[in-house]
């Protein structure tokens, strides 16, 4: 382990970045709540992380508190433009939506609507006392004054700005970003150089002095839609105007006692339980964690829960999703029944690629808890960032498709198919563990290591998250063929072996590797108080506490 687990009593606080999590636990320390630390986290992460998110992209919220038997959930994803037809698109020539430039961003931005939102739960049912203002301070800060770039971050390694990219990267093709993220010579800013983002500080501080409003119905909504219209876009003010944040139900599965909750539709947070619900019919204890038999039964089960995400998932204000059936005791008993031990088995490929996101988990000495996800779908999103706001915008709605007969097809003010998931996991009415990760397709299977990883073989957040990871799938290249197996370097030989013999199509990456995402997670002890809390070692992240 490269890392101990923090152990503190009043409060913690994790994320991606080191600093939005003392942005938070500063918060904390002065009385705020796991609502208020969460949105001063999830600001200054979107100032000093940009490649993972921004308040143009989406969030999700899961919060609980002590006594309630479950948790609330907040869908603050946008929706399309009321000009995203298929129409629209076809006469661009496209036949599919690109993953770079104004056609790609063409869902409006959900994150500050799911700060306020959320604020306003924290004031009017948790007695919330801290300033809107005071909440988005240090991301002022940090916009105006700057931030030294991460070795995580550094830009000339990213593939967004891989100059001989012409399609996927080459980021600086778009002025703007260059003006903010490249050096005066045009080279993208390396470790170790001062990011400063003058224009998103004062977007920032227009929105701490008036609201969600200055985003939504001021200037800045007039400024992104006037130059997406300009360019073929299809994002209009009043599509901001119309945009709200929604209180939904969350989802749940029961898992060794346990309640494990997620996000619904139109978010992948049935694929996350699927797998659990699928898992529920294995005795984890006599397959050792590791162990070829272990990765073989996880790749198997995310195929099946990945097969009904993949038929299923879209906004359900569009299509009736049987949630109900797809997450049934039943449906994962035949789903776990099916798996067989002796081969791989096929599966779809999937046309999910991308994974740039943060997580934020946050527990007070309350009883309030957070599990909040916030992204730009793709590293720096559509690359569009319009000029004088410094908001690089979303390419979230890059999932829908141009196909009439998909269930995820493109329609006006819809919400597309959706990554982006939080978890928790309930325990005799409150919360014991909070946890969640980035990654776009891994979500699901790294939320599903780490509970199995802490619940079945009790190791504590800090281990469960450092252990080798997987992740079943074509994320890493759309042009393979069909499905494959990638697993860290540190999977031992001879488990590799016997996977590849059981028909495993296996990729080894790097030991700690980035694509595995960065998972975070917070484990109450209820006897003791304690809080045990965990961060990636394959980001920036660190989980702190008081």
């Amino acid at each position: 382990m490269t890392r101990p687990t923090t152990l503190a009593m009043n409060g913690m606080v994790t994320s991606p970045h080191y600093l939005a999590s003392q942005s938070g636990l500063r918060i904390l320390r002065q009385g705020g709540n796991a609502i208020e630390a969460a949105i001063a986290t999830a600001a200054t992460v979107a100032v000093v992380y940009p490649q993972a998110n921004s308040i143009g992209g989406d969030n999700f919220w899961l919060i609980a508190r002590d006594g309630q038997s479950a948790p609330l959930a907040l869908n603050a994803s946008g929706r399309s433009g009321s000009k995203a037809t298929l129409a629209h698109y076809r006469e661009q020539g496209v036949s599919a939506i690109p993953a770079r430039g104004y056609l790609a961003a063409n869902t409006v931005p959900g994150v500050v609507s799911g700060w306020e939102a959320a604020y306003q739960h924290s004031v009017g049912k948790l007695g919330g006392k801290m300033a809107w203002s005071e909440l988005l301070e240090d991301a002022i800060g940090y916009a105006r004054s700057g931030v030294p770039v991460s070795s995580h971050q550094d830009l000339r390694g990213l593939v967004d700005f891989n100059a001989a990219d012409k399609g996927f990267g080459n980021l600086q093709r778009f002025p703007e970003m260059k003006k903010h993220f490249c050096k005066p010579d045009g080279s993208p800013l390396r470790a170790g150089d001062v990011m400063r983002q003058s224009d998103l500080a004062a977007t920032l501080e227009a929105i701490s002095k008036e609201g969600a409003k200055a985003f939504y119905k001021g200037d800045i909504a007039r400024m992104i839609a006037a130059e997406l219209l300009d360019n073929g876009g299809v994002l209009t003010r009043e599509d901001f105007a119309a945009h709200t944040a929604d209180w939904v139900d969350p989802i749940s599965v029961p898992y060794r006692g346990y309640t494990a909750f997620n996000l619904p539709p139109n978010t992948q947070g049935m694929a996350a339980l699927g797998i659990l619900n699928i898992l529920n019919h294995f005795d984890l204890s006599r397959i050792e964690d590791g162990s070829a038999g272990f990765y073989h039964l996880m790749a198997e089960a995310v195929k099946a829960a990945f097969a009904d995400r993949d038929e299923w998932l879209t906004d359900p204000a569009f299509v009736d999703i049987p949630i109900e059936r797809l997450l049934s005791r039943a449906h994962g008993k035949a789903q776990a029944d099916a798996i067989k031990q002796s081969t791989s088995a096929a599966s779809s490929a999937s046309v999910i690629k991308g994974g740039d996101t943060v997580w934020i988990g946050v527990v007070d000495q309350q009883g309030n808890s957070v599990s909040l996800i916030q992204s730009v779908c793709d590293g720096f999103g559509s690359g569009i960032m319009p000029a004088g706001t410094g908001v690089h915008l979303q390419n979230r709605g890059k999932y829908f498709v141009l196909d009439e007969t998909s269930a995820n097809r493109l329609q006006p003010r819809k919400r597309c198919f959706h990554t982006l998931i939080a978890g928790m996991l309930f325990k005799d009415g409150a919360p014991e563990l909070v946890y969640g990760t980035m990654g776009g397709e891994g979500q699901p299977q790294t939320q599903a290591a780490v509970v199995a990883r802490i619940i079945d073989y009790k190791m504590s957040p800090q281990q469960a998250i450092e252990a080798p990871r997987w992740l079943q799938g074509r994320m890493l290249d759309l042009s393979q063929p069909g499905t494959m197996l990638n697993l860290e370097g540190r999977v031992r030989d001879d488990v590799v072996l016997e996977l590849m013999r059981l028909g495993h199509r296996i990729n080894l990456t790097p030991d700690y590797s980035d694509i595995m995402g960065h998972a975070g997670a917070i484990l109450i002890d209820r006897t003791t108080g304690v809080m045990k809390g965990g961060a990636d070692p394959r980001g920036d992240g660190a989980a702190v506490g008081f």
